[in-house]
């Protein structure tokens, strides 16, 4: 069975009267008209869509949004209405799910330096779990939940092992990571928590193998090791460990040539091979979470820009430039991330050509796609770049001090900003003129 994660575009992308992209209804023109650009567009039916097929995938698991792709008050509202909890990894993404009014029980409180700080505001708006990433957290949480009088519920994060076929930078469940436990490391962490810190009440087993995967083989691999150590460490220490955390990572169609794993082909391996090894290491069958952030996003994020000026190198590339770039959407620079794109506004009878589309910023680097092909290209011509819903946003920068782009979610022909459009006062407001520079 198919999901949406597996798709290429919103699932409401359609061409209207005039020959212009709609998503949502809205005519992707006018919305450039009404919003400017670049602008984020969020398909609503999209994102509830996939979570949906989350759920039915995945029926008695808790689902964890995984925040850091995209975290908006509006997002946390939608994400929490579908049943979802949120793994977040800072204060500000812990702030912004309490501004939405999601149940505080329902965060995890995940990341590899927390801060005094941010634990704290953790304790004090009562989360639900910290999965704690090293031994430093260990004693700094006791310490701040003792002072508080306060028991914590927390999973330990392990890097189990496992690589996976994705860009280096993403993976990070293999041994030489900078997140969490290695599984020689274990029961030193066990110890303490069963002996010493009192305050902490040791849950289970959290792993995260990666990020954009398209296999499934390590999901089962993922399973198996976490059962297994549940297992060794209920004998060994004779403690009941009762949850494991899968994390996420399941991958999304930047490009045709993508062909990711539907979620429920995932849910396939996995349920099969947990019922395979608790069996296989007697142990009872625990509360399994998960924590999807691309593949719940993604696909319902499109972003817009509108063209400018154009370059012809001699016996070379046709770059266009749009007016936008690396810093609304970083990836291809960091990561070489490809990307589809599509003209917004309709095109009839014009050549193809195959160009590039660059950004607007002093960085040679600043490519968004190259060698695409796309009908011959005019300056104010609409670009709609697909799959933009997760990581754009959320990286995004105000480098060469431009303003961060404005986001509206759409949904039955209708049109709502969730994020505004930065202004240059904006870019200023943080700026201080020390007295003694002032004539």
């Amino acid at each position: 069975m198919g999901s949406i994660n597996q798709d290429l575009k919103p699932i409401t992308t359609t061409v209207d009267e005039s020959g212009n992209l709609q998503i949502g209804g809205c005519s992707l023109v006018e919305l450039t008209e009404k919003y400017g650009t670049p602008l984020y567009v969020i398909d609503e039916e999209t994102l509830r869509g996939i979570c949906k097929d989350y759920k039915r995938a995945f029926p008695n698991v808790n689902m964890m949004y995984a925040s850091k792709a995209l975290c908006t008050s509006a997002i946390a509202k939608i994400l929490s209405s579908e049943d979802f909890g949120f793994d977040t990894v800072s204060a500000g993404e812990i702030y912004t799910c309490k501004n939405a009014g999601v149940d505080m029980k329902k965060i995890l409180f995940n990341g590899n330096n927390k801060s005094y700080d941010e634990i704290k505001l953790a304790l004090d708006f009562d989360i639900g779990r910290f999965s704690v990433d090293n031994f430093f957290e260990l004693s700094l949480l006791n310490e701040i939940a003792k002072s508080e009088n306060k028991y914590v519920d927390i999973l330990l994060r392990i890097t189990p092992g496992i690589e996976c076929h994705t860009h280096e930078y993403i993976q990070t469940g293999h041994l030489d990571s900078k997140f969490g436990f290695d599984l020689t490391q274990i029961d030193e962490a066990v110890e303490p928590i069963e002996n010493e810190y009192k305050n902490l009440r040791l849950r289970g087993l959290h792993a995260h193998i990666g990020s954009q995967i398209f296999e499934t083989q390590v999901f089962k691999d993922e399973i198996e090791i976490l059962v297994r150590e549940i297992s060794r460490l209920n004998k060994k220490f004779n403690i009941k460990l009762d949850e494991i955390n899968l994390g996420g990572g399941i991958g999304v169609k930047y490009t045709q040539k993508d062909n990711p794993p539907s979620v429920f082909d995932i849910a396939k391996v996995i349920f099969e091979s947990l019922e395979e090894n608790i069996q296989k290491y007697n142990i009872e069958r625990p509360t399994i979470f998960i924590e999807p952030g691309r593949s719940i996003i993604s696909t319902s994020g499109v972003t817009l820009y509108t063209v400018g000026s154009s370059k012809q190198v001699p016996n070379g590339k046709k770059y266009v430039a749009l007016d936008g770039g690396m810093a609304d959407n970083p990836r291809p620079s960091l990561y070489e991330a490809e990307y589809t794109a599509q003209v917004a506004n309709a095109k009839e009878n014009k050549k193809i050509e195959k160009v590039t589309l660059a950004g607007k910023y002093c960085e040679s680097g600043d490519i968004l796609i190259k060698d695409i092909l796309l009908p011959e290209l005019e300056e104010g011509d609409i670009i709609c770049v697909y799959n933009t819903g997760a990581y754009n946003y959320s990286m995004a920068s105000n480098y060469n001090r431009r303003e961060k782009p404005a986001m509206v979610l759409v949904n039955k022909s209708q049109s709502d900003i969730i994020v505004k459009r930065e202004t240059l006062d904006d870019i200023i407001s943080k700026d201080v003129i020390p007295e003694r520079l002032k004539g």
